[in-house]
């Protein structure tokens, strides 16, 4: 019997990419695209954004106390931190090795590139230098939780729907009322999410139209070397380091990559994770993972597990300091490296995030800051890469997670794996 082809979510969306090439193409220099499609995409995203936290605070408090073991919580925290700087290292490592041995930046004529805008990521840098690890960790705990929500705190907010789980687990049947509420509340969150999601290819096609539009098809050609690096060190990096990771767990990419196919493309498309986040945390939940490892692991993993965004920022310290002719050592590099490994997690939550770490880190091994400059035209086409790999590397986490604590459903994971093969 022939399979009956079904226009599914992944198909919409890339038909909305393919579109929004074409038109931004078409179009290209004309400031009417963004005049009418900017709307689209920011309403899109403000759609997501809108109900991110309530998902997460839900989820969490639901996860924490159904747990109920501050013991047990601890134990997982410890190993999920461990876990993700050990795989933050060694993507910056990757990225390092990827710019010495293809070296992308070597030769490239700089009369020739355009520069872009980056005068906005300033004023952040300026607060993030200031902006100690130490002090990363002082404002995990929130003074005004209301004001965390408000500005969508991730870490506040996940130090806060901890100890409130904790709390509701230790009064016993009292909590009871209030689980039931955010349950509901988790329940119809990911309801909407559903909804929200039908406007997907909608919001991409807007995003990538006025994207294309602004840069234009011909600005690739000159950096066209590092963004082919980019990719295929990212590859590397999915298809090697977490596929060696994912085969210890007793799984693979590939089965991460079929279950959120949609997301993915959604996540490359928007140059957003956090469009993706409700739904990567449901299909996680439903591939077998426990919901208080999910709801901990996915969330923090977004301001400490950064595998894309560590690899780039690595790879393009070096590619500006080749394009200047500026010779990097072994000790710098170490230098650089470790800087990385601050940094990167001291900002966690700042838009444009990767510009802003390089903005931060750069100076530290005497790279001049004005070569972001040249990639900041291509940086949305990089952030795009960084983007699914910080998804598949969180996702990864997830499973890791579980597997390692001993609690993954094997059972309901191959089950929830055919169904989608049936579906397909």
């Amino acid at each position: 019997m022939k399979k009956k082809f079904k226009f599914g979510l992944a198909y919409q969306i890339l038909v909305g990419l393919i579109l929004g090439i074409i038109v931004g193409a078409i179009f290209y220099g004309n400031p009417a695209v963004s005049t009418y499609l900017q709307p689209i995409g920011d309403i899109f995203i403000r759609l997501i954004k809108m109900i991110v936290v309530p998902i997460v605070i839900s989820t969490l408090i639901l996860g924490v106390a159904g747990t109920g073991d501050m013991k047990k919580l601890g134990r997982l925290g410890g190993k999920t931190i461990l876990y993700f700087e050990i795989v933050t290292t060694i993507a910056i490592i990757v990225g390092l090795l990827s710019a010495n041995i293809v070296k992308p930046g070597a030769g490239i004529d700089m009369s020739h590139l355009t520069k872009g805008d980056i005068q906005k990521y300033v004023a952040t840098t300026e607060e993030v230098t200031s902006h100690s690890f130490a002090d990363t960790f002082v404002n995990i705990v929130p003074s005004n939780i209301i004001q965390s929500l408000a500005n969508g705190d991730m870490l506040a907010i996940i130090f806060f729907a901890v100890m409130f789980g904790l709390g509701i687990a230790a009064i016993g049947e009292k909590g009871k009322p209030v689980l039931a509420f955010f349950q509901g509340t988790a329940d119809a969150m990911f309801w909407v999410t559903n909804q929200i999601m039908k406007f997907a290819p909608f919001g991409v096609f807007a995003l990538i139209g006025v994207t294309v539009s602004k840069f234009g098809v011909d600005s690739l050609i000159p950096l066209g070397k590092l963004l082919i690096c980019v990719y295929l060190t990212m590859i590397f990096f999915v298809v090697v380091v977490l596929g060696l990771i994912a085969k210890m767990c007793g799984t693979s990419v590939l089965k991460i990559v079929k279950i959120l196919k949609d997301e993915l493309l959604l996540a490359y498309s928007t140059a957003s994770s956090e469009t993706v986040l409700p739904k990567i945390m449901e299909k996680m939940e439903k591939y077998g993972c426990p919901k208080d490892v999910v709801s901990f692991v996915i969330p923090t993993g977004y301001s400490f597990n950064l595998d894309g965004s560590t690899l780039y920022q690595a790879l393009a310290a070096i590619f500006i300091a080749q394009m200047y002719g500026i010779d990097i050592s072994i000790t710098q590099q170490i230098t650089l490296m470790l800087v990385l490994m601050v940094t990167s997690k001291g900002i966690a939550g700042v838009p444009g995030v990767s510009f802003v770490v390089l903005l931060a880190t750069l100076g530290s091994v005497g790279i001049p800051l004005e070569g972001l400059a040249f990639i900041a035209g291509i940086d949305r086409i990089l952030d795009m890469a960084r983007t699914v790999v910080n998804v598949i590397g969180n996702s990864l986490a997830a499973i890791v997670m579980s597997k390692w604590e001993g609690r993954f459903d094997n059972k309901k994971g191959n089950e929830y794996l055919s169904e989608i093969q049936k579906s397909a």
